[in-house]
């Protein structure tokens, strides 16, 4: 499709309103994805996957490749099949591997049926997540219960002044949906959810819909909740949110949570690429968005420079006490210094920071910048929504839009490792905050008693021989994938709960008055 004589391709995929989407495979007419995406189906009958392959073509339209379809009632159960299937419009052909499987990770019932209600099924699920069975499946990290309840006061989305309100459960690739209630603002679905967790560090999200049948769903609200946030067996009433998780919409959804988890392979879990969520999310432009990114990354910027101001005043003598105490800290350390002492210092600054916090002096700020900025953000988004039908042609000069797409990530990503390192340090999720102290502890007596050649060796020949080990393992940075895990500031205020009104205040039930 281009120039060159090659192509960058990818593949979109679609089951409903299932919609994944591959990576690019630049420059090369026989791509090798080695990609895996989870479709539910809930059609006894079975189902057609529409499956496109397009060229991705930087500041101008993609280009189409070529279109094919799975027939999936031609198949049969429990059973992997290789499909070469040529493309229709187009030239080449994909070679898909399709399995239909009855899913063990995830189901649906209704309330009264409930593993952990039942005995014998809780102490069986305890007992696999129990510590004593820490490399019993390192990738199983443990059990996720959602009980979705009811919902009350939900917007009107139809002309009757009722909606037709349904609720998706996702967990990464996970995604379940109950049924529709037609023609309520107050339904309920009383339907539990079971997950498998992969990594603790997810999160759920909770999205109420109105279903159309003429067109795509309309959106009511939408929550996001940590896992590791979650109280157990306590029925919560969330106030809903805006499709970005920056304020409230009408109406709360009850829901009552539970999760076991294996803390020793969630921490294994951790130091591992963080799992690819495939539904396509298109990218977009935004002024206040991109405004809100250049923010960030100047205040993570700042710090720095103001490091720098620091150290540069105690060259300068502009506070002799302070330069004085400086230049006697400077001799200790450089005469003393030893490798161990840098994880050393780390571990100091999360203890001292963890005692200002258990002490009531707690030096974390809330972000109300960022809070301000995404709110503004929405704003702005229904603005260039609005503003789009009339200035359509501004949308096909791509080649503007594609740089200033890349410049608005790449700030999102600046912004979001530093903000991230210093959550990391401020204890806003203690798990992660813990796993860091450990992992420091581990460091500081491993440079101690070890000589700096002999851990360079180790790594080298680790680094070396990975690839001859295992061919296909994907190489990662274990420092990376723990701080990917530690959410942004964006991210805090996005899982932050709203508090309800007070005659929503739900009543905390105890599991065994559920059923």
């Amino acid at each position: 499709m281009d120039s060159n004589g090659l192509s960058d391709p990818y593949v979109k995929f679609r089951l409903g309103h299932q919609k994944y989407k591959s990576k690019i495979m630049p420059k090369t007419l026989n791509p090798q994805w080695r990609e895996q995406f989870d479709f539910h189906l809930y059609e006894e009958r079975g189902g057609i996957i529409d499956i496109t392959a397009w060229d991705k073509d930087a500041g101008k339209r993609d280009d189409f490749i070529g279109r094919c379809q799975v027939d999936l009632s031609a198949l049969s159960r429990e059973q992997t099949h290789k499909l070469e299937l040529q493309l229709e419009e187009g030239e080449g052909h994909l070679v898909l591997l399709v399995t239909l499987t009855a899913s063990a990770t995830v189901s649906i019932s209704d309330l009264s049926v409930n593993s952990l209600e039942d005995q014998k099924e809780r102490e069986e699920i305890l007992r696999r997540y129990s510590p004593l069975r820490i490399f019993h499946n390192l990738k199983d990290v443990g059990f996720l219960q959602v009980k979705v309840i009811r919902a009350e006061g939900l917007m009107v989305a139809d002309v009757t002044g009722k909606s037709d309100p349904f609720c998706v459960v996702e967990l990464n690739n996970d995604r379940l949906l109950t049924h529709t209630v037609y023609k309520n603002l107050n339904p309920e679905w009383n339907k539990i959810f079971t997950f498998n967790i992969k990594d603790i560090h997810s999160v759920l999200e909770v999205t109420v819909y109105d279903e159309d049948r003429d067109r795509s769903a309309d959106f009511l609200g939408k929550v996001a909740i940590p896992l590791l946030s979650i109280q157990n067996g306590e029925q919560k009433a969330y106030v809903l949110k805006n499709k970005q998780l920056t304020g409230p919409t009408k109406g709360v959804i009850y829901l009552e949570i539970d999760v076991i988890f294996n803390a020793v392979k969630a921490s294994l879990r951790t130091l591992i690429p963080k799992e690819q969520k495939y539904i396509e999310e298109e990218n977009r432009l935004s002024k206040q968005l991109l405004l809100r990114n250049f923010i960030r990354m100047k205040r993570c910027v700042m710090v720095l420079v103001n490091a720098a101001y620091y150290v540069n005043s105690c060259f300068d003598w502009d506070s002799p006490p302070r330069s004085l105490a400086a230049f006697v800290l400077f001799l200790f350390v450089v005469w003393n210094f030893e490798l161990y002492m840098i994880p050393l210092v780390l571990l100091l600054l999360l203890t001292w920071n963890y005692f200002l916090i258990i002490s009531g002096k707690d030096n974390r700020q809330r972000d109300t910048v960022v809070e301000d900025m995404l709110e503004d953000e929405e704003e702005e988004d229904d603005k260039d929504d609005k503003d789009s039908e009339k200035k359509g042609f501004i949308n096909k000069i791509y080649a503007i839009q594609e740089v200033c797409i890349s410049v608005q990530n790449i700030l999102d990503e600046v912004a979001s490792f530093g903000e991230r390192i210093k959550n990391t340090f401020n204890w806003t999720v203690p798990f992660l905050s813990w796993l860091a102290i450990v992992a420091l502890c581990v460091f500081t007596v491993i440079l101690y008693f070890i000589p700096l050649r002999y851990i360079v060796l180790v790594w080298g020949i680790n680094k070396f021989t990975k690839k001859l080990r295992s061919p296909y393992a994907i190489d990662n940075n274990e420092l990376l994938d723990f701080l990917s895990r530690v959410p942004s500031d964006v991210q805090v205020v996005q899982y932050q709960e709203l508090k309800p009104d007070p005659s929503h205040s739900p009543c905390k039930r105890k599991k065994n008055n559920l059923g």
